[in-house]
């Protein structure tokens, strides 16, 4: 039986309104956050609720693994079922989600609620082509890139917030008010947001086989998604072990202070808008090669950020500001190539690009925990390097066509 989509209520507008790529921006930025709250908390949430050593980690795994099956597996019905509709069931579950992660008194428990959010997240990746599909082609790399700020604002807020909030209450409330947060999200964008009905007419199976055609076909997609993994390899590997580093006695900094470093990364959201500018005037090759080089750079930099001292906790923070610059810049340009190919797919496509960089982001983060175990700061810098430097190599044989 196919899956048909309503009748829309009410007419898309032309162009999105200010307050419209607020709110997208914003909601993004607050349903992205869910998938990294669990981050900080692990060692608490362990303690409490008595997960093995082994098992811990698993608090953060399950979480990523329900996000990637998301992105293949829900993300491409917005292609298929009217949009609104999609985002709001989304947020609906993470809500619950969040209250059963808040609740959990078991192990077993909470990482079934951690699957649960990472699932219903993905609605980010689909009010992300929500957007691109409302903006005019003229500005359509702009408005993805002013909703990606807000996304990865919400990425790197959601450490800090986590662990300010679960210091002075508990880990238990940072779950509450989150929980809290969807339920408003989801009533002002059931308010706000236009109905969207794809043109898609495909059974729910023929969708997800014809990702595999799309996935085979686009260069484009191949392309940018093998770029942004490297990057996105390089931005995981950085924030796993940073705070490896920071917290050694070279550093010595409590939990809060490394909280506060995390927010120099937020400094990054700055490139999303600059970035979606830059592809709109034709200028994508030459943002992605800075984008690139800055990736190389931050790591380089950070070779020298060993000591403990002031100099070399300034120089990571700017390590870590380069490298969300140029992991930012990247992802903007890849979006906004990706979406020109064909508005009909963009949810396939988005979800197929995410799926893959997101393959690099848990390469990059396995990778580092081990170099930083095997040969310190120095071998998991030089790791690090390698992400972005095999990606602009890749990048190099680009055709002038492509």
């Amino acid at each position: 039986m196919s899956i048909s989509a309503t009748t829309p209520d009410k007419a898309i507008p032309r162009a999105l309104s200010p307050w419209l790529t607020f709110l997208f921006a914003a909601a993004c930025g607050l349903v992205a956050a869910n998938l990294y709250y669990g981050q900080p908390l692990a060692g608490p949430i362990s303690a409490d609720l008595g997960f093995t050593p082994t098992a811990t980690g698993l608090i953060v795994t399950l979480t990523q693994i329900g996000y990637g099956l998301g992105l293949l597996l829900i993300v491409p019905l917005g292609d298929l079922t009217e949009n609104r509709r999609l985002v709001l069931m989304l947020i609906a579950v993470s809500a619950v989600a969040l209250i059963g992660a808040a609740l959990s008194s078991t192990p077993t428990a909470f990482l079934v609620a951690s699957l649960s959010i990472g699932l219903s997240s993905v609605a980010v990746q689909v009010l992300v082509p929500f957007a691109a599909n409302m903006a005019p082609d003229a500005t359509r790399g702009q408005v993805v890139g002013n909703v990606m700020s807000g996304l990865l604002c919400g990425i790197m807020l959601a450490r800090p917030f986590a662990s300010f909030v679960a210091e002075a209450s508990s880990w238990h409330v940072v779950y509450y008010v989150t929980a809290a947060l969807m339920l408003v999200l989801a009533v002002v964008l059931r308010i706000n947001l236009p109905v969207r009905v794809p043109k898609t007419k495909l059974r729910y199976g023929e969708l997800l086989a014809s990702m595999g055609h799309l996935a085979l076909t686009s260069r484009v997609l191949q392309r940018r998604a093998l770029y942004q993994a490297g990057m996105f390899g390089a931005f995981s590997l950085f924030w796993t072990t940073t705070p490896l580093l920071l917290a050694s006695p070279a550093f010595g900094l409590t939990q809060n202070g490394i909280a506060l470093f995390a927010l120099a990364g937020a400094a990054g959201a700055v490139a999303s808008p600059i970035a979606g500018r830059l592809a709109d005037r034709g200028m994508t090759k030459i943002a992605s090669t800075l984008a690139m080089l800055l990736g190389m750079a931050a790591f380089l930099i950070s070779h020298f950020a060993v000591d403990g001292s002031l100099t070399a906790l300034l120089l990571l923070t700017a390590a870590a500001i380069l490298l969300d610059f140029g992991v930012t810049t990247n992802l903007v340009c890849g979006q906004r190539a990706i979406y020109a190919l064909n508005p009909e797919h963009r949810s396939r496509l988005n979800g197929l690009f995410m799926a893959t960089f997101f393959a690099g982001g848990a390469l990059g983060s396995a990778l580092g925990g081990w170099a930083y175990a095997t040969g310190g700061w120095t071998m998991t810098a030089w790791i690090g390097f390698c992400f972005p430097a095999l990606a602009f190599l890749l990048f190099l044989t680009e055709g002038r066509g492509e």
